[in-house]
């Protein structure tokens, strides 16, 4: 079977050399030293060169050898790898003249920046505001729950006070993230201005290899309700 196989990828390789005279002679020297001749590639010699010649002995073409599957399987993986090679190169040159005409001097970089900030800065104040308004909502729930000293909360206030520090507490998380976002934002223009400076003065785009960016922050999930939330408790 694998000399047959061998056999057929031979007449594949030879197509072209014998479509314009199909007439030839294949010869080779198998591994007992012995010449071997035929009208038509020789499975014996798959592995190695055939001459083709004429039917007057002049050489017509040198055949290569056949590959086996396992060299088959070796020439397709370079051949993809330098494929892959050549499609990153090419990524990279056309993200590094993307970036040059997105940002043609430091100015443009710097401004680029502060817009993005911007974003999480009013984010940012929104939170202090709320966390304001919640601590402003609880003094009079602790004032209320003084009465109660050495007593159980009724279930309409103990609801309320657990509300209200869920809610703080998730605008506390919801800060942090803020401050978090503020310096992954800033690592990345950062990283950026870094790359400009070289390429601006005068890096090849493509040249510089990867640009290591922080990735986004990960989602997080929806706050729970606190438990006797004060929906239930009216």
């Amino acid at each position: 079977m694998a000399r047959t196989l061998a056999l057929c990828s031979l007449l594949l390789a030879t197509t072209a050399v014998g479509a314009a005279s199909p007439a030839g002679i294949y010869t080779c020297i198998d591994e007992k030293g012995r010449r071997l001749t035929a009208d038509r590639p020789i499975a014996e010699c798959s592995h190695k060169e055939q001459q083709l010649l004429n039917r007057d002995g002049s050489l017509r073409a040198v055949v290569p050898p056949t590959l086996t599957a396992e060299e088959r399987a070796e020439k397709e993986a370079r051949e993809r790898a330098a494929a892959e090679a050549r499609a990153a190169q090419a990524d990279a040159v056309r993200r590094d003249r993307n970036l040059t005409a997105r940002y043609p001097d430091e100015a443009a970089h710097q401004r680029a920046r502060e817009a993005a900030l911007d974003t999480v800065r009013l984010a940012i104040k929104a939170t202090e505001l709320r966390v304001r308004e919640l601590q402003a909502a609880r003094k009079p729930l602790l004032e209320e729950a003084e009465f109660y000293q050495g007593k159980a909360l009724p279930p309409k206030l103990r609801a309320a006070m657990e509300a209200n520090d869920a809610s703080l507490e998730a605008q506390r998380n919801a800060s942090a993230g803020q401050e978090t976002e503020m310096g992954r934002i800033n690592k990345i223009y950062d990283t950026e201005l870094e790359r400009l400076r070289r390429l601006w003065g005068g890096a090849p785009a493509g040249s510089l290899g990867p640009m290591n960016l922080p990735p986004p922050l990960p989602a997080k999930p929806s706050p729970k309700p606190a438990s006797g939330s004060a929906t239930k408790a009216k």
